[in-house]
């Protein structure tokens, strides 16, 4: 069971990503990509981020490991404000915290070999004093990750997406970081592999005691690798619970309508889909009050006016919703 002990936290997090056009390049507007984000992930759990496509999550990933600069809010590490470290003096940390990204074909460069690409971390974290101690450590990555030693020469073509994702998990694991974003790792890959790829993640997080924020579309693998699951929709979270409890009891109607459509196997427990209507908003122009407003069921005139507060309504379960915990 993971403790309880704050491993990373974001406060009013937002992203605005500026809009220009024009010979001058004047700003039009801007794509509210993450919108007023406060999340809590505790040491050594992984945190689920779902949501469809172009929610948000990933540049959220993006922003707690500073890949990107937010436009306000806060991110906290181990207690510490990242957002007021310079980047020449962010090395320690970003040591600690690292990212398996998607795409396993575009994230590794085609021109390094595989000890290449590992043994990048360890010079520009000055972690090896010799050749052959960085020569040992890559083979035991390699290993770790279910390659072989001989791997260490070739070139990412010659590996098939299943392989090179496990290049980019050994990558990762180079620098011995605490807290890993998982940017949809397997959602690129072949089915037949995805479920060894998902349990080798497993397994590194009981070894190496590492904290996980897993993004993902596919809400079977959240529920699989998940401790707490967290709804993302249009730049915002709209649904924080513990993995059973949100799974057995939804209680925003965008999560129901997610969790509707997941396939069930045993056709007497089949239950009607809840088809959402309309189209997602565009996040230049969201919807005033609740961002779901439009394709809500639900919604009431205090929906349409007024923003949600995210609230806690349930022991540990947090909804954004002006009629929650009542939607059952």
């Amino acid at each position: 069971m993971q403790s309880r002990e704050i491993l990373v936290e974001t406060v009013d997090l937002v992203k605005h990503f500026p809009l220009s056009s024009g010979l001058f390049k004047r700003v039009k507007g801007a794509v509210k990509a993450v919108d007023g984000v406060s999340i809590k992930v505790f040491k050594g759990e992984t945190l689920g981020l779902v949501g469809e496509s172009g929610c948000g999550k990933s540049t959220l990933g993006r922003l707690i490991i500073k890949l990107l600069k937010p436009t306000k809010g806060i991110i906290k590490f181990d207690g510490v404000d990242i957002t007021k470290i310079p980047d020449k003096e962010f090395r320690p940390y970003r040591r600690r915290m690292q990212i398996i990204f998607q795409d396993p074909y575009a994230s590794l460069n085609p021109r390094l070999t595989v000890s290449g690409i590992i043994g990048e971390a360890f010079k520009v974290h000055r972690l090896v004093h010799s050749k052959q101690e960085q020569k040992e450590r890559i083979k035991g990555l390699l290993e770790t990750v279910g390659l072989a030693a001989e791997h260490a020469d070739r070139y990412p073509h010659e590996f098939s997406g299943g392989q090179r994702q496990r290049i980019g998990i050994a990558r990762a694991l180079a620098v011995n970081p605490e807290f890993i974003v998982a940017d949809e790792p397997i959602s690129a890959l072949d089915v037949s592999i995805r479920a060894q790829i998902l349990n080798l993640m497993v397994d590194l997080q009981e070894k190496f005691k590492l904290t996980y924020l897993f993004i993902a579309h596919d809400l079977s693998v959240i529920k699989h690798i998940s401790d707490r699951v967290a709804v993302m929709y249009l730049g915002r979270i709209v649904e924080l619970a513990e993995k059973n409890e949100l799974f057995s009891k939804p209680l925003h109607p965008y999560t129901q309508a997610l969790l509707s459509s997941v396939p069930v196997p045993d056709p007497e427990l089949r239950q009607d889909r809840l088809i959402l209507k309309g189209e997602v908003p565009s996040p230049i122009n969201p919807p005033t009050g609740c961002r779901f407003h439009p394709r809500c069921r639900y919604a009431k005139d205090v929906c349409v006016n007024v923003v949600p507060e995210f609230r806690e309504v349930l022991k540990e379960h947090y909804v954004e919703c002006h009629l929650a915990p009542d939607l059952q």
